[in-house]
């Protein structure tokens, strides 16, 4: 079973870069991206490839390198469908808004129009290729509905998740940890695994590609990101106590971080973790632990999120107590609006919460991020459907100077940890700003001593 033409449905952070490194890699197999959203294609077809939409470092070269070779960005779904040997299901899977489930469990609405766009378009067998992150026994739902097309084409179905970090999306994908791949223990289901095998053998080492079963599959890419998001809030947890006892929540985590046992990744403290995948995963196995009975199970993964949320707000708060109890009418500087450096991508970043329990204090706010748009910026506030959009226009202005973002303000906030912010003047920045000048580093990015000495009262997570 060759793969010699690929489609991926879904042109997003893990369509676009995962496609792009495939073709890369894969020059005899034609990849098809392929997306209902005539803007998003058309800026992927952007002549100049440093527009397209999604920003990570090393894409745009990708990009440039394989595009309109074997590397197509296209809206003609049903031609893309028809042509693949193999179909990459890369669509949003959002938390669910409404009916059972809201707030907690995966709104799988987009997977199932994929599916049934497939069974009625396609007329060749295919493999189906879960790369969304879904629920357990997603691919039970995608199995009924492709099989009960009466048309006599043959659907195997794999769990293919991503484990991409955004920021290092194309330096996780030319070297990855693993490759998992789930398939359904089935003669068939062997041979459609061992034809995306293949597929990435081309560049990634056998011994790091992991098969499994179809369910085991799905199941890690939740546990995987919840276990994550766990080491954060649990060392974020600790820097508020670190506060109170005038410990150090980097001398912390550098004594349990050697422990080989434990490891130093994510037990860096910060505002909050963000991004598309760690809220959205845990709450997805909150909601099937609660399904299946298990409250307590649920109640841990739980706390999580709480302790998240909790971190978020904590530092708002302390915003304002600090600027004597109040900010009506002051000038707020975020430094930041990206979830994390090295990506365009604001979902549920720490900045959005913060920027908005801000405002409800009547701040002003000016806001200053290399990489994110006015508009994303708005976008995010007015999805929160706290204030209407001309109220979040008039009382938050996006500048792409950061001098012009700190001039006569009370105090910056950085809550993206982007490098350039450590090659800032902050000499300068604290002449133009109003004295006292506060600084609240929400990343513990900066050199605090030299802030200190410079003049500004600084305010980092995890210090006495």
């Amino acid at each position: 079973m060759k793969v010699k033409n690929i489609c991926c449905i879904g042109a997003g952070y893990v369509g676009g870069p995962t496609m792009t490194m495939i073709a890369a890699k894969c020059p005899h197999i034609t990849v098809n991206v392929v997306d209902i959203n005539e803007k998003r294609i058309a800026a992927w077809n952007d002549p100049d490839v440093e527009n397209i939409p999604i920003y990570e470092p090393g894409l745009s070269d990708l990009v440039g390198q394989t595009r309109g070779k074997n590397l197509f960005f296209s809206t003609d779904v049903d031609a893309a469908i028809k042509a693949a040997d193999m179909i990459f299901i890369s669509v949003n899977t959002p938390t669910k808004t409404y009916g059972v489930g809201k707030g907690m469990a995966a709104d799988l609405k987009y997977i199932e129009l994929c599916a049934r766009q497939i069974a009625a378009v396609a007329t060749t067998d295919k493999i189906i290729v879960e790369k969304s992150t879904l629920p357990v026994r997603t691919a039970e739902a995608l199995r009924s509905i492709l099989d009960h097309t009466g048309n006599g084409v043959q659907f195997d179905i794999l769990s293919n998740p991503e484990f991409l970090a955004e920021g290092t999306a194309v330096s996780d994908l030319l070297n990855p940890d693993r490759v998992l791949i789930g398939g359904e223990q089935t003669e068939n289901g062997k041979k459609a695994q061992k034809a995306l095998v293949d597929v990435y053998s081309n560049w990634v080492p056998k011994e790091r590609i992991l098969t499994t079963n179809v369910w085991s599959s799905e199941l890690s890419k939740l546990t995987a990101n919840a276990f994550l998001a766990q080491r954060v809030s649990s060392i974020n947890a600790l820097s508020e106590l670190c506060e109170v006892t005038e410990a150090n929540v980097n001398e912390v985590a550098r004594a349990i971080g050697t422990d080989t046992r434990i490891g130093s990744k994510f037990l860096k403290a910060s505002v909050g973790f963000g991004g598309s995948c760690f809220q959205k995963d845990i709450l997805n196995l909150v909601y099937i632990s609660q399904t299946y009975g298990l409250q307590e199970v649920a109640d841990y993964w739980e706390q999580v999120i709480i302790m998240n949320d909790h971190q978020k707000r904590r530092f708002a708060k302390k915003i304002v107590k600090t600027l004597f109890n109040t900010v009506s009418g002051k000038k707020i500087a975020i430094m930041g609006w990206a979830f994390k450096k090295d990506t365009n991508d604001t979902r549920e970043s720490a900045a959005i919460y913060v920027a908005d329990y801000l405002l409800n204090e009547q701040a002003e706010i000016t806001v200053y991020d290399p990489k994110v748009t006015a508009e994303q910026i708005y976008s995010d506030l007015n999805y929160l459907g706290t204030r209407s959009d001309e109220e979040n226009r008039r009382l938050l202005k996006v500048v792409t100077d950061p001098k012009i973002a700190v001039e006569k303000a009370h105090a910056t906030a950085i809550l993206t940890e982007w490098d350039e912010f450590t090659e800032f003047n902050w000499k300068n920045m604290y002449d133009s700003m109003l004295k006292p000048a506060f600084l609240f580093d929400g990343r513990m990015l900066l050199d605090h001593e030299e802030l200190k000495s410079i003049g500004f009262e600084v305010y980092t997570i995890g210090k006495g």
